[in-house]
């Protein structure tokens, strides 16, 4: 890496001060979901078995909702980049009420899920299982979308280290809270998988009030109006739906792939739906850190555009992706060496080693299946932040639909035609279809439709200069 790379605008320096704190705040996150899980896998095979499609259900609506509520990140550094700082405070706030008014519908989706999982034909006590951590996740989601809606006060503003805290306070309060909850201790019974989920949901209100806490002071108010403007703001609701819904949409439909995956793997008998959960566990080790890249690098871009310079978002984005392989090449190569010995850190303590062998190898399988597509999945992930930051949330939203439908939903639907449907042949289709995705994403990026989208009323034209 030359110099000028590491210290210009837009270089590594920038890009790593900005991105390392929210790598380690979503790091925290991650540890958090990983003990979660390791934990039910020791609880038994079913809870284990529960745990991932639900809570993959619960999130494919949650992270919708947060889609719109995590956009005030984008507005923030927009009005950052083009010096309008008095602006801050209105684009919070409108975040907020969409987090209040997301809250209240969650609350719907406690009726919607038995007919979910009983679409969803599993075994019966499995089926138990996930219905009541989906709902618990889901209505206590409200406090994540609130917390989204804080952080992107630090992070459209490069400041990112508070968010890091918060994350990290929120893991060090989840993870003993989430082993006493399910497996029972100091006058509380074992409640397994509602354990589990209640402690996520306390781990979501610690890190919103830590949040709070730091952004509603006198200071802030002086600076950004995070007190003065907390009315409904209509003009800014609107610029932040505008946007905000499609980012929402692609958040649904990059959920709903894995989402309708787990729920279609299921159906090939517990094993099989254990070890895909197995997997999803450990891919998420690499995936969720990343999407620290992915909101840093949706900032950087997006104060870049508040500046009109779409030069400098391309140069930070091409030097993001060298930094995302260089994170999920070595970690690919891991999983792929030691994935048996991975896959039986989940072996559950109430089945012997005959009862978990076809969960270890379907396991095993599966895992060389994400460490094939996690170095492209690197694409996905930056260039999606990418064109975030810079507005082109509806563009981004026909690419993710298509993709949707014709790399992942016809070929499924296609094997099962031919009867060839199988859980081995599913992590096929979804390793071509994340690999294809990536491809997508680098097009539509690199024709640069998006240079000239303009978010918020601050920000110049764009300059379209050579460097």
């Amino acid at each position: 890496m030359n110099c000028g790379r590491r210290n210009d605008p837009a270089g590594y320096r920038e890009i790593l001060k900005i991105c390392l704190p929210l790598v380690a705040g979503m790091a925290s996150s991650t540890v958090m979901q990983f003990t979660d899980r390791l934990f039910l896998s020791r609880y038994s095979v079913d809870a284990v078995a529960a745990s991932m499609p639900a809570a993959v259900a619960s999130m494919t609506i949650v992270m919708t909702l947060m889609g719109v509520c995590g956009y005030t990140t984008v507005l923030i550094a927009q009005y950052t980049g083009s010096g309008a700082p008095e602006r801050v405070g209105s684009a919070l706030w409108q975040g907020i009420w969409c987090a209040l008014c997301g809250s209240c519908l969650l609350c719907l989706a406690w009726p919607l899920a038995g007919p979910l999982f009983d679409a969803a034909g599993h075994d019966p006590a499995i089926r138990k299982l996930e219905v009541a951590y989906f709902r618990i996740l889901t209505i206590g989601a409200g406090f994540s979308l609130a917390g989204s809606s804080l952080a992107g006060f630090f992070s459209g503003q490069g400041r990112t280290r508070p968010v890091m805290a918060a994350g990290i306070i929120a893991a060090a309060v989840n993870i003993p809270l989430d082993y006493l909850l399910i497996f029972g201790g100091m006058g509380i019974p074992a409640l397994g998988v509602t354990g589990a989920a209640l402690a996520t949901v306390f781990g979501w209100i610690v890190g919103a009030v830590v949040l709070a806490a730091l952004i509603f002071t006198r200071e802030n108010d002086a600076l950004f109006h995070v007190r003065r403007k907390i009315g409904f703001e209509w003009d800014m609701m609107c610029r932040l739906l505008r946007y905000g819904l499609p980012s929402g949409a692609n958040f649904f439909m990059e959920l709903a792939a894995p989402a309708w995956f787990s729920f279609e793997v299921g159906a090939f008998g517990r094993e099989a739906l254990a070890a895909s959960n197995i997997a999803f566990s450990l891919n998420s080790l690499i995936f969720l850190p990343m999407l620290g890249l992915n909101i840093g690098l949706s900032s950087i871009v997006g104060q870049a555009m508040g500046r009109g310079n779409p030069r400098e978002a391309e140069r930070a984005t091409a030097n993001t992706l060298r930094l995302a392989v260089a994170y999920m090449l070595p970690l690919a190569l891991l999983i792929a060496a030691a994935a048996g010995p991975l896959t039986d850190l989940f072996a559950p303590g109430d089945i012997s080693p005959e009862e978990f062998a076809p969960v270890r190898e379907f396991g095993i399988f599966f895992l060389y299946c994400i460490a094939a597509y996690s170095v492209v999945d690197a694409g996905n992930i930056v260039y999606f932040g990418a064109l975030k930051g810079a507005g082109d949330t509806l563009g981004v939203m026909c690419l993710l639909a298509c993709g949707l439908i014709l790399l992942f939903g016809l070929p499924v639907m296609l094997l099962k035609y031919l009867g060839a449907a199988s859980a081995v042949n599913y992590w096929l289709v979804f390793t071509a279809y994340v690999m294809l995705l990536a491809a997508a994403a680098i097009i539509r990026f690199y024709r640069r439709g998006w240079h000239g989208i303009r978010v918020v009323e601050t920000a110049p034209d764009a300059k379209r200069k050579e460097e």
